[in-house]
């Protein structure tokens, strides 16, 4: 092969550029993953029930869903770099709102505003590894950037109650809307939408209603359907124990410290990064996708129902159980990789971006299901959650994901071979 045939593809520039939006992205871990930590003191600061708590946490993921199909017009017509690097200084603004909120619905408004400003994140990131790099490896580079993203992820975990119980929550939340205007400004200095040659950069844009016409034809795609199903739960259930509930289960049901239950999140925090290393380069060893993702999927049902049927287990049960589900939660990149596959490169945004609204909309529903869930049942005589409450909760997390197995299971697989024997045959066309 000749050197000029491989420059669609510069490896080298695309990590820097990619690595610039996966920094970016940790600001978006840490805030969506913040409650799970510092929930309790919410509750405490706010006087607020875990209803609240609930909708406070979907809020950031309604946000973030309702700016997916939007995002992928930005990215179809005005590329990744402007609309990231402005949804950004919009997810600043909630920030700060957040930090300096008197009360809960202040404090609603300021986290709705960073879901839509952080819904960006992912959705470009994966648009610009589609131009940077071949097929084959997209699921490794994606995992590459969620790895790196999830570093914020850890940061809300014990970091944070420490960081908390010295300077206060919003001291360290003030760090951290910092953090987001500074990457804000580095995506515009760094990211480039697409290498020198692609198609992306002679594009004419598309007028408005041929746009929308595109996303119809995202939704009527019949391969996509079935895998939309799990899109929709997978992370959403997995999200609801790490970023919402592991830690007040642990602390209320388990008698564990905040800052025990912190470093437990912490570890599965870091068994998260490790399934993301470990999955992301899976497809292309195997050639599968979805059964990958059904692999990983029906792990974390046997160990929710663990949770749910398992009446006061030893204390190592629980902890195993969050940690191990931080691993296997990985598999949910797999199942977006495999929809990302049915899609072709002239959708790419609105298709990425239909993919992940379901994702976050499956999150914001399952996080204010969940506070339904644990709030009907009556707290005990210390005001904490029973445990029958959590084992309801993870009950109903079995049941859902089993459903969505179900119906993924007729889904079409996309095999990482085929999509490099079609695009072999696109060059030599």
């Amino acid at each position: 092969m000749q050197p000029t045939e491989r420059r669609p593809f510069p490896h080298r520039r695309g990590l820097i550029i990619v690595t610039t939006l996966a920094t970016a992205y940790m600001a978006s871990h840490f805030f969506r993953a913040s409650n799970v930590t510092i929930g309790l003191d919410l509750m405490r600061d706010l006087a607020i029930g875990p209803e609240a708590l609930g909708a406070l946490t979907g809020a950031f993921f309604f946000g973030f869903a309702a700016m997916q199909i939007p995002c992928g017009f930005l990215f179809d017509r005005f590329g990744p770099r402007r609309s990231v690097a402005g949804m950004l200084i919009l997810a600043t603004l909630g920030g700060a709102i957040f930090t300096l909120a008197p009360n809960w619905p202040i404090l609603l408004t300021g986290r709705v505003l960073m879901g839509c400003g952080f819904g960006v994140m992912l959705i470009g990131s994966m648009v610009v590894i589609s131009r940077w790099f071949p097929p084959d490896r997209f699921s490794t580079v994606t995992a590459m950037v969620m790895s790196i993203g999830l570093l914020g992820n850890l940061l809300a975990t014990t970091p944070l109650a420490w960081a908390s119980l010295a300077i206060g929550w919003r001291s360290v939340f003030g760090a951290a809307v910092v953090f987001t205007a500074l990457a804000a400004i580095a995506v515009w200095l760094v990211v480039r939408d697409a290498p020198s040659g692609h198609p992306f950069l002679a594009r004419t844009p598309e007028p408005p209603r041929q746009m929308l016409r595109g996303l119809l034809e995202v939704l009527r795609n019949p391969q996509l359907r079935p895998i939309l199903a799990l899109n929709f739960c997978n992370y959403a259930c997995t999200f609801t124990v790490q970023g919402l509930w592991g830690g007040p289960f642990l602390r209320e049901v388990h008698g564990l410290s905040a800052i025990a239950a912190g470093n437990v999140l912490l570890a599965a925090v870091i068994a998260y990064q490790f399934g993301m290393l470990a999955f992301g380069p899976l497809d292309r060893l195997l050639d599968t996708r979805k059964w990958i993702a059904a692999g990983g999927t029906l792990v974390i049902i046997s160990i929710l129902a663990t949770l749910a049927l398992a009446p006061r287990p030893p204390i190592w049960v629980p902890i195993g159980a969050v940690i191990v589900i931080g691993f296997f939660s990985a598999s949910s990149t797999m199942v977006m990789t495999h929809g990302r596959g049915t899609i072709p490169e002239r959708l790419i945004g609105r298709g990425i971006a239909t993919i992940n609204t379901f994702v976050m909309l499956g999150v914001a529903c399952m996080q204010t299901l969940s506070g339904i869930i644990v709030g009907a049942f009556e707290p005990l005589a210390d005001g904490a959650r029973s445990e029958t409450a959590y084992r309801a909760l993870f009950a109903v997390l079995t049941l859902v994901l089993t459903a969505a197995v179900a119906i993924y299971s007729r889904s079409q697989d996309v095999r990482p071979s085929d999509e490099m024997r079609e695009r072999e045959q696109q060059r030599a066309a």
